[in-house]
C-alpha cells in the first residue's frame, strides 16, 4: 500500500519505500511503480488495459494502472499486490489462491487478487455470478477460471466466519 503524492517538483512521495522518486505528471502508474519504486508484482501484460494483470487498487477501485497517468492518482491511496499482507504472510485470499490451485504461470495472479480483494471489501454475497463479475477485466490463459473462483469464494467465506467470531483458519504456507 502507498499513498502517492505528487510534489510540484516532480517528485513521488511513497511510503514504501518512502523516499522521493523523479517523476513525471504523465508517467504511467504502472511504470512509476515498477520501475521507480521498485513494486513489481503488478505486471504489463497488454499496456492497453484490456487484461488486468496491472490491476491496483485506487482510493479502493480496481484499475488498469497501464492506462493511468500519475497526476490522477495525486494524492490516492494506491494499493499494489506488496501490501495485501505482512512480510513472510499471506492474507486469506492469497491462501486460497494458493490452495486451490489458482496461481498458475504467475502473470495474472497480482491483478486477481487485486480485483478479488476490491470484490470482498464490497461485502457482496460471493456467488460465483458475482465473482466471475467482479474479475471480468482479468483474463488468465492457464487456469479456466475454476481455481480462481473457488479460491475468492473461499476467502470470502472465511473472512465472514472471522467476522462472526470464528477462530481465523489456519494459512497454508
Amino acid at each position: 500500500m502507498s499513498d502517492l503524492k505528487l510534489s510540484p517538483a516532480g517528485a513521488l512521495f511513497s511510503r514504501v519505500p518512502f523516499v522521493p522518486v523523479p517523476v513525471s505528471v504523465s508517467d504511467r502508474l504502472l511504470d512509476t511503480l515498477r520501475e521507480g519504486l521498485g513494486l513489481t508484482g503488478t505486471k504489463e501484460g497488454c499496456g492497453e488495459g484490456e487484461c488486468g494483470a496491472c490491476s491496483v487498487l485506487v482510493d479502493g477501485a480496481v484499475v488498469d494502472s497501464c492506462l493511468v497517468p500519475l497526476c490522477q492518482v495525486d494524492g490516492a491511496r494506491v494499493d499494489t499486490v506488496e501490501g495485501l499482507a505482512a512480510v513472510g504472510d499471506l492474507n486469506l485470499l492469497q491462501a486460497a489462491f494458493l490452495e486451490t490451485g489458482g496461481a498458475q504461470c504467475g502473470i495474472c495472479t497480482p491483478g486477481m487478487l487485486m480485483a478479488g480483494e476490491a470484490f470482498l471489501a464490497s461485502g457482496v454475497e460471493a456467488t460465483e455470478d458475482a465473482v466471475r463479475e467482479a474479475i471480468a477485466g482479468n483474463l488468465c490463459r492457464c487456469t479456466g477460471y475454476t481455481a480462481i473462483y473457488e479460491a475468492i469464494e473461499k476467502a470470502a467465506e472465511r473472512m465472514y466466519s472471522v467476522a462472526a467470531g470464528a477462530e481465523p483458519p489456519p494459512i497454508a504456507s
